[in-house]
């Protein structure tokens, strides 16, 4: 999806010259990256903010015109109002065609109904993560990355590095870590009715039970000891 809009060069900084903005209509906001010096800039609020509810506008290459040029960019970061729908400061990114770019992309998550885990096992599938940051060329950027649940089973979990990616896509991993993307969960009751307890139902059901023992073995300490009193009397 092809995303275009215009921005206007902000004369003047600072915190009252961007709240009289506000006021305006207006919100400010600053591109940087490249060669050129950053720029502060200003936008129309209003049409910015309904390109923000769009999930593309967020993982796209965007087409910014600025004094009569057009540039390519990236959103980088939206300040919002703590309880009102104003956005405060926006920023973006210059990207060059030969410079890889660093992004985050929404999963979109497909084919869940058909897999074992919900067909055999009424497993629920949880969608643990909905983003994972990704490196690539501009011209390689994806909007989102499909990911196919049709062979999720309650054996295992999938994980980031599971992922199927676009050709000239790669993850922006940090160290060893390989998040979970998405797992499947017998319901407790589903699982107890069959007799196949879940590791979660387990794992609650375990210190239920020492309190159980330590309950029954306080019982007979007790008695132990009352019988050792009637003896003595």
């Amino acid at each position: 999806m092809q995303f275009e809009f215009t921005a206007f060069a902000r004369p003047t900084e600072g915190r009252g010259a961007s709240r009289r903005l506000r006021r305006s209509g207006r919100a400010p906001g600053i591109v940087y990256g490249g060669t050129p010096v950053p720029q502060p800039i200003e936008l129309d609020h209003n049409a910015l903010f309904h390109a923000l509810r769009n999930e593309a506008f967020h993982a796209s290459i965007l087409t910014m015109t600025l004094d009569g040029a057009a540039t390519r960019v990236v959103l980088r970061d939206v300040q919002m109002h703590p309880f009102r729908n104003e956005i405060l400061h926006v920023d973006f990114q210059r990207v060059e065609d030969n410079r890889n770019v660093q992004l985050r992309v929404p999963l979109h998550f497909v084919n869940g109904d058909q897999s074992p885990a919900v067909k055999a096992s009424g497993a629920l599938i949880s969608h643990i993560t909905m983003e994972v940051e990704i490196s690539c060329l501009p011209k390689d950027l994806p909007e989102f990355i499909e990911v196919d649940l049709s062979e999720m089973t309650t054996q295992h979990a999938l994980h980031v590095s599971a992922l199927k990616l676009p050709a000239g896509v790669k993850v922006a991993r940090r160290g060893k870590a390989d998040p979970v993307v998405a797992a499947a969960v017998v319901p407790r009751a589903l699982a107890e009715a069959e007799g196949e307890a879940t590791p979660a139902a387990e794992a609650a059901a375990a210190p239920a039970e020492a309190a159980g023992e330590k309950k029954e073995a306080g019982k007979d300490d007790k008695k132990k000891a009352g019988g050792k009193d009637d003896k003595k009397k």
